[in-house]
C-alpha cells in the first residue's frame, strides 16, 4: 500500500504546532548526547512562540511542513539571504532544520523534504544549497553525503552553555 506524502507551507497560524514538532524532535535527537539543563535552556529559547512568529515573518524564511498520511510527520526551514545563520554568498540557500518525527523516519521525508529545498533554491536561482550539522550526528552526515554534499568548513553551535561544532555542508546545483 502506497503511502501519500504531502508538503504544506507553514503560516502564523501554524505557531503551536511548530513549536510541538521542534521541541519535540530536537529533543528525540539530542536529549541523550546532552545535559539536561543544555537542552532545556536551548529548547527555551529558540522554540519561544515569540522567536517562532520573527522566524515566520521573515520573508527571506520559509518553512513547509510534511504530512505522511494526513499525519504531521516534520518540516523544513529554509533561508536566503540575510535570514541565513551564517554569511554566505548571495547564491546560496540555506537549509537550517530539516526534522522528521521519530515515527516517520526512514521513510523517504529526509529525501522528499531535501529536494524540495532544491527546487525552491533552483526556482530562486541559487546555485549552492549548504546546512549545517552536528558533528556527532553520524546519521545525518551520512544521509547528507548520500544526497551529494560535501563538507566545506564549520561554525560553532551553542547547545545552552556549550559550545559544539556544526559541519557546514554543500552542494553545488548548477
Amino acid at each position: 500500500m502506497k503511502m501519500s506524502i504531502k508538503i504544506k507551507k507553514c503560516s502564523l497560524n501554524d505557531i503551536t504546532a511548530l513549536r510541538e514538532i521542534s521541541i519535540e524532535t530536537f529533543n528525540d535527537t539530542f536529549k541523550d548526547q546532552n545535559s539536561p539543563e543544555n537542552m532545556k535552556a536551548y529548547l527555551e529559547t529558540a522554540f519561544r512562540s515569540e522567536q517562532l512568529k520573527t522566524e515566520l515573518s521573515n520573508p527571506s524564511s520559509k518553512f513547509y511542513f510534511v504530512y505522511y498520511d494526513d499525519d504531521l510527520a516534520g518540516y523544513v526551514k529554509v533561508n536566503m539571504n540575510e535570514a541565513q545563520s551564517e554569511k554566505m554568498s548571495e547564491d546560496s540557500l540555506e537549509i537550517e532544520r530539516i526534522y522528521i518525527r521519530k515515527n516517520y523516519q526512514k521513510h523517504g521525508l529526509g529525501k522528499f523534504l531535501l529536494n524540495h529545498a532544491v527546487k525552491i533554491a533552483t526556482e530562486h536561482n541559487k546555485k549552492n544549497i549548504w546546512l549545517g550539522v552536528w558533528e556527532k550526528n553520524e546519521n545525518a552526515i551520512a544521509f547528507y553525503q548520500k544526497m551529494g554534499f560535501i563538507h566545506t568548513g564549520e561554525h560553532s553551535f551553542y547547545m545552552g552553555n556549550d559550545k559544539q561544532i556544526d559541519f557546514i555542508m554543500t552542494k553545488n546545483l548548477s
